[in-house]
């Protein structure tokens, strides 16, 4: 399966952005589904991330309540919806996909993500 994200850009603090990650070569539907991201010298770090079905998800600390992330199964899309952002959210976000058995307990690792987009850029500007 290939990911493809966008929607990233260049925003003031306070603004919004959606991202959406799109599937090709597999249905979304099998992948529980992740965003992370990454910022210049530091370490890629877990952002939101779904289960297959949607009707589970899980944020990190950083990004709870500003954050939203959704799936549209039938468009084989992934959205990271967020508002309210902040000049530590400048990152690469990536999405990825995964079939880990132990999901629950794994999201936010990402040796559990088999499969990664190329990344899209947010840059929130203070």
């Amino acid at each position: 399966v290939q990911l493809q994200a966008s929607g990233g850009g260049l925003v003031q603090t306070g603004d919004s952005l959606r991202l959406s990650c799109t599937t090709s070569g597999g249905a979304v539907s099998n992948y529980h589904m992740g965003w992370f991201r990454q910022a210049p010298g530091k370490e890629r770090e877990f952002v939101a991330a779904t289960r297959r079905s949607g009707e589970v998800t899980y944020y990190a600390d950083y990004v709870k309540g500003r954050f939203s992330i959704s799936r549209l199964n039938a468009r084989n899309t992934v959205y990271l919806q967020m508002n309210g952002l902040k000049p530590e959210d400048t990152a690469v976000y990536y999405c990825a996909s995964s079939t880990t058995a132990s999901y629950s307990s794994m999201y936010s690792n990402a040796e559990r993500y088999g499969y990664w987009g190329k990344g899209t850029q947010v840059t929130v500007s203070s």
